[in-house]
């Protein structure tokens, strides 16, 4: 049953960066034979269609079979291409957990694996189309960087970043329309250091992919309240920006994370886990804790408390200014 349908109001032109992904990827191969693409009958959804148009011999269908799509990716990478393997985020992971760990981390094949719309992106499909525990099972895993670009110049950025590096990557690309958040003048994305986006000195939310906008839009509501809250963009959830972290504990002395995920074992845990080892201060962690009802992306964000709103009054609570 579809619940209804909610959308936070805001005037700021938005994006797809699944698209960002596609154009980035075809100018990538354009420079480089060596790219290729593999997918799980999923050209469609990953973007893929002009890659496909234009590069039709570097593109392997493997149909609705990830776990060969994984191990197709790492023995590509072995034969000194490079293979970018593009699936619905929740069926690239949780189907092909075993492959990742072991024929792409463990073996550190020079694969990048392309989580498409992820988290609550599919809404109305419900929680088997949910990617919401990705980034807590990848987090797990050694010697796999965990990359979630916020925008589209993250995701260009990132896209570049993971073709010129030798190793195994896993790229979160997201469906849901987001703004535009990077700072001109600033370099979109390096990987394992945070981007602070406001200052602020009564609190900081740590955010990751679609929450970054939002959160930046919760720290506005907040000044409104005379908050000051800094915003920080992670777009590396591993390795973690420790010291950004640190910074953030000491000099704001409250933390809120918030995710289009579980947070147990994701940012929020990874954000915890920092604080905790290092300069302790109240937090919360928002994030997707139970599974979802059914009804479309907005609503289910909202129902979470994933909205510019409710990271403002999770800051408030985490100050003891709630009930002010």
């Amino acid at each position: 049953m579809i619940l209804r349908q909610t959308r936070e109001e805001t005037h700021e032109e938005t994006y797809d960066c699944r698209d960002a992904f596609a154009d980035e990827l075809v100018r990538l191969a354009r420079a480089d034979s060596r790219v290729v693409a593999v997918c799980n009958d999923s050209v469609g959804s990953s973007k893929l269609g002009a890659f496909a148009a234009e590069f039709p011999d570097r593109l392997v269908n493997v149909g609705i079979a990830e776990q060969d799509m994984v191990g197709i990716g790492a023995g590509l990478a072995n034969a000194g291409l490079v293979p970018f393997v593009c699936g619905a985020a929740t069926f690239l992971t949780a189907r092909a957990l075993e492959q990742i760990k072991a024929d792409v981390a463990y073996s550190l094949a020079n694969v990048k694996l392309c989580g498409m719309s992820p988290g609550l992106a599919y809404g109305a499909l419900g929680p088997t189309h949910h990617s919401t525990e990705d980034l807590s099972w990848l987090r797990a895993i050694a010697d796999l960087p965990v990359v979630v670009p916020a925008d589209p110049a993250q995701t260009r950025a990132a896209i570049r970043w993971a073709a010129e590096t030798e190793g195994p990557v896993f790229l979160r690309i997201g469906r849901f329309p987001v703004p535009d958040v990077s700072p001109p003048g600033v370099p979109a994305f390096t990987y394992g250091r945070a981007v602070r986006l406001r200052e602020g000195v009564d609190a900081t939310v740590v955010a990751t992919g679609t929450m970054v906008s939002r959160a930046m839009r919760a720290a506005a509501l907040l000044e409104e309240r005379g908050v000051q809250a800094r915003v920080v963009n992670v777009s590396t959830i591993s390795p973690l920006d420790r010291e950004e972290i640190v910074a953030a504990a000491r000099q704001t002395g409250a933390v809120v994370t918030a995710e289009e995920a579980v947070p147990t074992g994701g940012l929020g845990a990874a954000v915890a886990e920092v604080v905790l080892e290092t300069r302790p201060v109240p937090m919360r962690l928002l994030g997707t804790r139970a599974f979802a009802p059914t009804g479309e992306p907005g609503f289910l964000l909202e129902h979470f408390g994933l909205t510019a709103d409710g990271i403002a009054r999770a800051v408030l609570e985490v100050l003891g200014l709630d009930h002010v």
